[in-house]
């Protein structure tokens, strides 16, 4: 009898940029790979063509991202007739959703074993205490029905060993990113790049990205960047040369444009929408600049390092991991050998005082970049696919 895996996300994009790996190794083990998601809710791009060619079955559930909507009852349903329809011999889960009513209607129609993939509680230091009180009892709760748990930051791993019943709970490096795609370019190529994108070819780039939702802060960049020119820190004669890159779309793009202009810095500041080239334009950028407020592991993080890129990034979970071992401390950053954690991530002049840091010794960029670099080489794609394939033979074997 062919076996068949099942894999559960709210948002359809989120196996195709995150997870294809995964797949690869189930089907390698012989594996008929199916997909229920939310494939009418376009997120990571409207990333759905993605998935031709894949051999994954796709399945439509119309998943919400509130566990407090009354359409998850129509979620439950459907999930749950799937499984009945179907015998699946596996379920992987991910996204805080897709989690919760994948290992429900499993538990319900005897499906499993369960894995379950957190890529960052809801719940975590210095979180709402809201969410500490919704989302940590309900996982805490639903980890019976989670054969095996994996968190891909410390602080994660650390609460859930502690305090949930899952059978097994590992730690896992992300999901592994393939250094084999960082080829380096010459710089005919980067010139070329730099054109294409309407940047300057004679500043400093500093380069953020990621979704333009109140999660990434950018709002707290932008202000920094207005700040460092107002206190002539940038772009005057005896002062570096900057100009400022944001990749991404989202909600709030129209809103950071208008701030961008209310700020008078437009020129300073330049909107490259969704990018699929982004390993391309990291190798354009000197600094990476990261002010999220919450994360699981950032992927745009761990790219920008692993393209030699020094960082200032906020000091939350997930950082932290990728940052690796504090050197020093003042009041406004954290030292790091790839470069600079900022404490208070609503802070414009910690951000600025920590990017001046590198921006006053731009000789020294390319030696913490290649710092950065190496780190990078702990959450290769090799490193995560190695640990994968022991859970899943384990979970063979233990049925």
């Amino acid at each position: 009898m062919k076996k068949r895996a099942l894999l559960v996300t709210t948002v359809s994009g989120f196996i195709p940029q995150f997870e294809m790996n995964n797949v690869r190794i189930l089907q390698s083990m012989g594996y008929e790979v199916h997909y229920a998601s939310n494939y009418r809710t376009p997120s990571y791009g409207d990333d759905n063509h993605r998935l031709d060619g894949t051999g994954i079955i796709r399945h439509q559930i119309d998943f919400v991202r509130s566990p407090f909507d009354p359409a998850n009852i129509t979620v439950y349903r459907q999930l749950y007739s799937l499984m009945r329809q179907i015998h699946f011999d596996l379920v992987h889960c991910h996204t805080p959703m897709g989690a919760v009513m994948a290992r429900l209607t499993a538990h319900a129609t005897h499906t499993g074993p369960v894995i379950y993939t957190a890529h960052g509680f809801h719940f975590y230091k210095g979180a709402s205490p809201i969410y500490w009180l919704c989302y940590y009892p309900m996982e805490r709760f639903l980890s019976r029905y989670t054969d095996q748990l994996l968190c891909i930051n410390r602080e994660d791993y650390r609460c859930a060993k502690k305090t949930f019943h899952s059978k097994y709970i590992n730690y896992i490096p992300g999901v592994g990113i393939d250094l084999t795609r960082i080829s380096g370019h010459d710089e005919t190529f980067l010139m070329k790049k730099k054109a294409d994108l309407g940047l300057p070819t004679d500043k400093i780039i500093i380069l953020s990205s990621g979704e333009l939702i109140k999660r990434k802060n950018h709002e707290t960049a932008i202000r920094t960047m207005a700040w460092l020119q107002e206190q002539k820190y940038i772009n005057t004669p005896d002062r570096p040369p900057v100009h400022y890159v944001i990749c991404g779309h989202g909600k709030l793009e129209n809103e950071l444009k208008q701030l961008v202009d209310a700020l008078g810095i437009p020129e300073l500041v330049t909107f490259a929408g969704y990018r699929e080239d982004m390993l391309d334009i990291y190798q354009i950028a000197d600094i990476f600049l990261f002010p999220s407020y919450q994360e699981g592991l950032p992927m745009s993080l761990l790219e920008a390092m692993a393209c030699g890129l020094p960082v200032v990034c906020s000091d939350i979970r997930g950082c932290r991991d990728l940052m690796g071992n504090v050197q020093s401390e003042n009041g406004n950053f954290k030292v790091c050998p790839g470069g600079y954690m900022v404490n208070h991530a609503n802070s414009i002049e910690d951000y600025g005082y920590a990017l001046l840091q590198l921006l006053t010794v731009p000789e020294r960029l390319k030696g913490i970049g290649e710092k950065n670099k190496y780190k990078s080489r702990e959450f290769s794609i090799e490193a995560v696919e190695l640990i994968m394939k022991k859970i899943y033979c384990r979970l063979l074997t233990d049925t």
